[in-house]
């Protein structure tokens, strides 16, 4: 919901933290069902779009499949994108999405996702994900204005990780 102005999960708001009288509204750009009550069906699309999964080639070994050891950073970064709870608190609070033009932008969420599996070196797919992303209603759409990371719940960096995932799409691109 919007409260006072600011995208954001209810459940993590106490009343009495408020010094103003607090304003509770639908999110914005979602179409509302009823009340505060918002239609996700299109959010859910442009996540389901990116391909939101493991995308591999080979066969399957006999036990897992393991995760190659990374940097203390490295992983760090890696596990805040798997906090994602899929609230739409990002979305919501995007400005590109708040623009009627733009209405095809693949969102904050969809992005984060698409980093984890980006750099998941688990995962086989990541030309066919940077194809996905390699557009102006993929990465490039974002414009780099942080509301999404100010909002999440679960203090992901967003707009880093999409930064994350542009320079991979360029270093892809010139390493052909």
């Amino acid at each position: 919901m919007r409260i006072n102005g600011i995208c954001g999960l209810p459940c993590q708001k106490l009343v009495k933290n408020f010094q103003e009288e607090v304003l509770i509204e639908p999110f914005p750009v979602f179409k509302v069902v009823k009340d505060l009550v918002v239609d996700l069906d299109p959010f859910l699309e442009k996540y389901h779009s990116i391909k939101p999964y493991l995308v591999t080639k080979t066969r399957p070994p006999e036990k897992e499949r393991i995760q190659l050891p990374r940097s203390p950073e490295e992983q760090k970064m890696f596990e805040a994108a798997v906090r994602c709870i899929l609230c739409a608190c990002c979305i919501a609070a995007c400005p590109v999405n708040q623009n009627p033009e733009t209405t095809a932008y693949v969102g904050p969420a969809a992005l984060v996702r698409a980093f984890r599996y980006l750099f998941d070196s688990r995962d086989e797919g990541s030309e066919e994900r940077i194809a996905l992303l390699d557009h102006k209603d993929g990465a490039w759409g974002c414009q780099t204005l942080w509301k999404c990371t100010e909002v999440c719940p679960k203090e992901i960096p967003v707009t880093k990780q999409i930064g994350q995932i542009k320079k991979r799409i360029y270093e892809a691109k010139h390493k052909r």
